[in-house]
């Protein structure tokens, strides 16, 4: 679901009433309506400015307290539907198991009560950026088509959300493409580093800081379920960095490339960052620790000698697998 210029249609009062239901002190919510209130913006082009305009809503955007303030007031506690619901500031999504022999899907149900929702609070659907995709067997059944004010939302097979491309086959692929791809543009950048004399520390810098990030993002979500192919294709844009900021011979094996710049493969730190993330998950103060199973019963494993506390899990096929079954096998 996208909500059309969020930020922008946030109702002041509506916010302060329901800010008032946490128990917030008078003098915060006091100090917070004197941030929001008679603010004004201007538009400026070149030496040209025009007059001022009060704002009579919205959020300030780039701040802390925006954000902050539109998912507290509005989303966490104000909108639930039917199903699981995936909020992140404004960026929701509705999800529904539905069993392939029985068809029975109440998602258009769940869509009404989402759109009341947003009409009580002043909020807007956009339809053209709002999608829906079907996941594993029900590709191929005919499912009904959502409709918002009078036209129909689009099905897609893959999509982009909070920056991960997500495939209706729960394949990785699109996602590994579109990164191989942003990060080979941002080397181009590197190369032009290079040209203009920077140190072979400053632009080693660059890769670590600029391109490295993309192919790492959100790693732990996808590290799991790459083919040897995959993962080749995202040591080959570090091998080319490598070559670019220190001028290596070709025939260099990886390995001792890595060595000479002091780096470490790819897969070896997406591995690390996923056992970090899985052992912050285990901490039952993580907000993801009701995503695993329950713990084994002390009673068994107190008798063995090497024992974990989480039980394994395991899937039919390797498409159906997740970073929790994942990590429940490997990272005890």
């Amino acid at each position: 679901m996208d909500f059309r210029k969020a930020f922008d249609l946030v109702d002041h009062n509506l916010l302060f009433t329901k800010l008032s239901k946490y128990n917030i002190p008078n003098f915060i919510l006091l100090w917070f309506a004197s941030y929001l209130t008679n603010r004004q913006q201007r538009v400026r082009v070149n030496s040209s400015v025009s007059t001022f305009k009060n704002l009579k809503g919205a959020m300030p955007q780039g701040s802390w307290l925006g954000p902050l303030a539109y998912l507290v007031g509005l989303l966490i506690d104000d909108l639930s539907t039917g199903c699981p619901l995936h909020k992140y500031v404004d960026d929701t999504t509705l999800s529904e198991l539905v069993q392939p022999k029985q068809l029975d899907t109440h998602i258009l149900t769940y869509l009404a009560d989402l759109l009341t929702w947003a009409a009580h609070n002043g909020m807007e659907i956009n339809t053209s950026k709002t999608k829906e995709m079907v996941l594993g067997r029900l590709v191929n059944t005919n499912l009904p088509l959502p409709n918002i004010a009078l036209q129909t939302v689009e099905r897609v097979t893959t999509y982009k959300l909070l920056g991960v491309h997500i495939d209706s086959t729960l394949s990785w692929s699109t996602h590994i493409e579109h990164i191989i791809k942003k990060a080979t543009t941002r080397l181009y950048f590197l190369k032009q580093l290079k040209r203009d004399g920077l140190p072979n520390s400053h632009l080693l810098h660059f890769y670590i800081t600029v391109i490295r990030p993309v192919l790492e993002y959100c790693a732990p979500v996808w590290h799991y379920a790459l083919t040897k192919a995959q993962s080749e294709s995202l040591e080959a844009v570090q091998k080319r960095a490598i070559h670019i900021t220190h001028n290596l011979t070709r025939g260099m094996p990886y390995s001792s490339m890595l060595l000479y710049v002091n780096l470490d493969s790819l897969a070896a730190r997406r591995e690390d960052i996923s056992r970090r993330f899985f052992r912050d998950i285990m901490d039952p103060a993580s907000c993801l620790h009701s995503l695993l199973p329950a713990p084994r019963s002390t009673a068994i494993t107190s008798k063995l000698r090497s024992s974990q506390i989480l039980p394994k899990v395991y899937t039919r096929t390797k498409r159906y697998c997740s970073f929790i079954q994942y990590g429940l096998n490997h990272y005890q």
